[in-house]
C-alpha cells in the first residue's frame, strides 16, 4: 500500500541525494528555501504540480516519488 509517509521519504531522499542544495531547487521552484526545508522534513508536502515539477528539476520518474513499482 502507497502512503503518505513513504511519499515524503522518497521525497526527502530524492532531494537530499540529488547534488543541488535545497536553495537551488527552491530558485528552480519559484519557492523559498523554506518551503523546501518543510518537503525534506516532512512538516509539508508539495502540490501536484509542485511536484510534477520537482520530479522534472531532479531527473526522476514520478513513480519513484510515488512509491510506484
Amino acid at each position: 500500500m502507497i502512503t503518505l509517509e513513504n511519499i515524503r521519504n522518497a521525497l526527502k531522499d530524492a532531494i537530499k541525494t540529488s547534488g543541488k542544495t535545497q536553495t537551488q531547487i527552491a530558485k528552480e521552484l519559484h519557492v523559498t528555501q523554506q518551503t523546501v526545508q518543510q518537503y525534506v522534513s516532512g512538516r509539508a508536502m508539495p502540490g501536484l504540480d509542485t511536484l510534477a515539477n520537482l520530479c522534472v528539476i531532479l531527473d526522476l520518474d514520478a513513480n519513484e516519488i510515488l512509491c510506484i513499482k
